[in-house]
């Protein structure tokens, strides 16, 4: 704040490529729930429908599974917020108490496939943070490690099958991991 004036707000317009001032208007998101052609579920946060439309008809949203533009929205149910409502508990199997199916897990639900998606993705994100890409030098590296030619450290990369087998016999542990496109590269 300068003089009494209020300072603005600037965002960047991708339509003109340069910022611009934001009034009180521009600050509401829109959050949509988003998903591609492989059914790969996301969410988008958008200025507002038309800034969807927009992105979505130049193909700028991808999905961050796969890295496809056939985008499209799905129906969003409105969110309740109900102080003081429980679920439904899990139905018990007959005889067994309440603690015995905690200690089972029994009352524990299944995951959604979007949740499983999400834990993926941050399962993913987390192997990429913390390894070093060594590109087709996967097995070449591996082995400089195991045999102590290289300094310890995790590693990821890209080998063959019948490549990975022998670094199993060569009893250097190994695993695949298929990485989706958008998570190879820089992450936001």
């Amino acid at each position: 704040m300068r003089n009494g004036q209020v300072c603005p707000i600037w965002k960047f317009s991708l339509c003109t490529d340069r910022l611009i001032a934001a009034d009180d208007d521009d600050m509401s998101m829109k959050v949509f729930e988003l998903a591609c052609d492989h059914d790969h579920r996301f969410e988008g946060w958008f200025a507002s429908a038309d800034a969807f439309a927009d992105q979505q008809q130049r193909r700028l949203i991808g999905c961050p599974m796969c890295g496809s533009h056939a985008v499209k929205r799905m129906p969003a149910a409105p969110r309740l917020n109900l102080s003081g409502a429980q679920a439904p508990a899990a139905p018990r199997r007959h005889g067994e108490s309440s603690s015995a199916a905690a200690a089972t897990g029994a009352e524990r639900p299944a995951l959604s496939p979007e949740q499983f998606q999400a834990m993926f993705i941050k399962m993913t994100r987390r192997i990429i943070e913390s390894t070093e890409d060594v590109g087709e030098r996967f097995a070449e590296e591996a082995r400089r490690i195991h045999y102590n030619e290289a300094p310890e450290r995790a590693i990821r990369g890209s080998t063959s099958r019948e490549e990975a087998s022998a670094l199993r016999e060569e009893g250097i542990e190994v695993f695949a991991l298929p990485l989706p496109d958008a998570l190879k590269g820089s992450l936001q």
